[in-house]
């Protein structure tokens, strides 16, 4: 089980993510447009550069659903590989079967 701390601050960053996603979105979009003038697009990058570290969407780490596990993580399943094991093995993960050979 990962700390408890870790668990909490990524779910602090991702909540913080999806709060400035629109707005984050909006500067970007006005940075990377090539139609607007330099000073427009350097204040746009100014005022992203003053949001939040935390609301950039690269600072979230994916985690296991079941025990907070950041490595060894499978998208698909959302789970460390240690835990969808376990899970698969019991039966409790639908599709999943322990290879033999």
């Amino acid at each position: 089980m990962a700390k408890k701390s870790a668990v909490e601050k990524n779910a602090r960053r991702r909540k913080l993510a999806d709060q400035y996603a629109g707005k984050r979105a909006r500067l970007k979009a006005i940075a990377q447009d090539k139609d607007l003038s330099a000073e427009d697009r350097f204040n746009a990058f100014l005022k992203l550069a003053e949001l939040p570290r935390n609301a950039s969407p690269t600072r979230i780490r994916n985690r296991c659903q079941v025990t907070g596990r950041p490595r060894g993580y499978y998208r698909r399943f959302k789970m460390s590989r240690i835990a969808l094991r376990d899970l698969a093995s019991s039966g409790a993960v639908p599709g999943t079967v322990k290879s033999s050979w």
